[in-house]
């Protein structure tokens, strides 16, 4: 059986709406809070989300 887990918001701690799979790899990806309406772009791998930062222009 796939593990699977709710991906946190990274600002607040809530859940989001996206599920994340344990084989499920993802790279800059906007992930959306509906709670404090903030956008982060992240990386997933191995159920690991690691945070982009972007740069000022």
């Amino acid at each position: 059986m796939i593990k699977t887990e709710w991906i946190l918001c990274l600002v607040c701690g809530n859940k989001t709406r996206d599920r994340l799979r344990e084989d499920t790899e993802i790279k800059n990806y906007p992930l959306y809070c509906p709670k404090c309406k903030q956008e982060t772009l992240i990386n997933a791998k191995d159920l690991q989300i690691t945070v982009i930062q972007k740069q000022g222009r």
